[in-house]
């Protein structure tokens, strides 16, 4: 008789100890439920705000007011070094209207300047990222100099070096 007491009050702890370990997966899921919900929250706002960033950035324009694009057309020379590259250059220039008095001869000075500073050039100058840059650097140089800063930037199209 003693063994099914002891048989009885053992079933009585196991269903215990079952409920206990069932509290505690239930507690121990809606913590993580909670976390991971605020979380998720936090991530939707932060996305929601750069978006509305990423909005307002996108509505500041460069350019505004009378502005004009002029086609400085297509320049082809070769390079100082090597003697045998060819580069050739596609460009465009954009400046107010009505601050150029006469824009077929600036663009052809500009046209001139192009050539003239492309001459200088080796292809280890122009390779890469950064010597693309530092080429548009050099090049809105020159042309705000030759303009006395009528041109506002002098945007490469193309750039071919053979």
């Amino acid at each position: 008789m003693a063994d099914k007491d002891e048989k009885k009050g053992g079933g009585k702890a196991w269903i215990g100890a079952l409920a206990l370990c069932t509290l505690v997966a239930v507690g121990t899921g809606a913590g993580l439920g909670m976390y991971l919900m605020t979380s998720v929250e936090k991530a939707v706002d932060q996305k929601t705000r750069e978006a509305q960033e990423h909005e307002k950035a996108a509505k500041v324009l460069n350019y505004s007011g009378e502005l004009t694009l002029r086609s400085v057309g297509s320049v082809v020379t070769n390079l100082a070094e090597p003697a045998d590259s060819w580069v050739r250059i596609e460009s465009s220039v954009v400046f107010k209207t009505g601050s150029l008095p006469t824009p077929d001869v600036t663009i052809a000075e500009i046209k001139a300047d192009l050539v003239a500073y492309l001459r200088t050039l080796s292809t280890a100058q122009i390779e890469g990222a950064s010597g693309l840059q530092h080429l548009r650097e050099d090049l809105n140089e020159r042309v705000a100099l030759r303009t006395k800063g009528a041109v506002r930037e002098l945007i490469v199209e193309a750039l071919v070096v053979q």
